[in-house]
């Protein structure tokens, strides 16, 4: 099979790379109506923290505990961005911001009716 006919055979995998299940009671579009509704900034409990850890020494602002939907993470996070001049990324439910602003972040998320704790040193 040529690469031009396996990317038009990926295309027509509409199910999110499910071929085939045995499972008799399996319903694939319940697989995506389980995604968590995200909880009003009141009810949020963020975490602020500073971390190195397998970054080669540089440190990033880590905010942790949202709850929601991933689209609504990497909504907040891109505010957070453009407010603060700088880069960043939202992986594996927790929001990564280049370098030590975790007083600024805790400013901003409270400003917007998060609850916010320091966590660390």
């Amino acid at each position: 099979m040529s690469k031009k006919n396996k990317k038009k055979n990926k295309k027509k995998q509409g199910s999110g790379g499910m071929v085939y299940s045995t499972d008799p009671n399996f319903d694939p579009s319940s697989e995506e109506a389980g995604q968590e509704e995200t909880l009003p900034p009141q009810q949020q409990d963020l975490r602020v923290s500073l971390d190195r850890r397998q970054r080669k020494g540089k440190e990033v602002t880590l905010v942790t505990g949202f709850v929601g939907n991933s689209e609504d993470l990497k909504d907040l996070g891109k505010e957070l961005k453009t407010k603060l001049g700088v880069g960043g990324s939202v992986k594996h439910g927790e929001l990564l911001i280049q370098g030590d602003f975790r007083d600024d972040v805790l400013q901003l998320l409270s400003e917007r009716g998060y609850k916010v704790k320091k966590a660390g040193g």
